[in-house]
C-alpha cells in the first residue's frame, strides 16, 4: 500500500480524508504491518481514493500507467501470473537455478515471472516505464537474461520503488555487489544454468501449465522432454 500511495504522490492524511477514516493513523497501521492485511473491500476504497485524488489533479500517473501499459515494450521476452502460487523450491528446479542468498525468504511462493533482457531494460527504459515488469503483481521473479555486468539488475531493483519477490540472473554470475544488494533488501538472488534462453522460456511455460492442469483438478501427465 505504502509503494502505490507514494507512486500516487498522495500522503497519508489526503488519502485518509478522500477514504473517509477516522485517522491518517490507520493508513500508516496497514502500512507498517501493525494492523492485518487489509479486506477487499477496503482495498477497493483504497485503489478508489487514489485514483480519484489522481482525477482532482489532472490524472497525471492514470495517462501515464495508461501510456505503459498500451506500449508494450521489447525488453520483456515472456511475463505470466500463475494460475496458484508456485512454491520458490519448484520454480528453481524447474529454470535449474541455484540460490545464491536468502535461502530463508526463498522458502516462500511466487505468482508470476517476468523474463527480461536485461540490456535493452537498462537501455531503453527509465522511471515508470519499469513497471509493466512487474505485471500483476509484485510477488513473482523477476528474470534477468543477457547480462552485461554482473551487478546491473540488482541495481535496477535497489533504486525501483517496487520489489520483486526473487531474483533470478540467467547464463550470468552475479558479482559481489549485486549479493550485498540482494541480502540488503532481503530478495533471494538465484542463478540460473538453462542452457539457453528458449530453454527457459519452454521449461517457464510448462510450469505455468502444470500449474493449471493443478488449479483446474486435472491429473499431471510426464511432461515431454525440453530441448535446448
Amino acid at each position: 500500500m505504502r509503494k502505490w500511495r507514494e507512486l500516487f504522490a498522495v500522503s497519508q492524511t489526503r488519502l485518509s480524508e478522500k477514504m473517509i477514516l477516522s485517522s491518517p493513523s490507520v493508513i500508516s497501521d496497514y502500512e507498517s504491518g501493525r494492523r492485518k492485511s487489509p479486506g477487499t473491500r477496503f482495498v477497493r476504497r483504497f485503489v478508489w481514493a487514489l485514483l480519484v485524488i489522481d482525477v482532482e489533479r489532472g490524472s497525471r500517473y492514470i495517462r501515464e500507467l495508461a501510456r505503459l501499459t498500451s506500449s508494450p515494450t521489447t525488453a520483456i521476452l515472456d511475463l505470466r501470473e500463475f494460475p496458484i502460487p508456485v512454491p520458490v523450491e519448484h520454480f528453481c528446479k524447474t529454470i535449474m537455478g541455484e540460490i545464491l542468498t536468502c535461502s530463508d525468504e526463498a522458502k516462500r511462493e511466487i505468482s508470476g515471472y517476468t523474463v527480461v533482457d536485461a540490456t535493452k531494460a537498462i537501455e531503453t527504459l527509465s522511471g515508470w516505464e519499469f513497471f509493466p515488469i512487474f505485471g500483476s503483481t509484485t510477488e513473482r521473479a523477476l528474470i534477468f537474461t543477457n547480462v552485461r555486468e554482473g551487478r546491473s539488475p540488482m541495481l535496477a531493483v535497489r533504486i525501483s520503488p517496487l520489489k520483486p519477490r526473487i531474483v533470478v540472473f540467467h547464463s550470468s554470475q552475479p558479482d559481489e555487489l549485486a549479493v550485498k544488494l540482494s541480502e540488503y533488501d532481503h530478495i533471494p538472488l538465484i542463478y540460473s544454468r538453462a542452457p539457453s534462453v528458449e530453454y527457459l522460456i519452454k521449461s517457464l511455460r510448462m510450469l505455468y501449465r502444470i500449474a493449471l492442469r493443478r488449479k483446474l483438478g486435472k491429473p499431471i501427465r510426464p511432461p515431454p522432454k525440453i530441448t535446448a
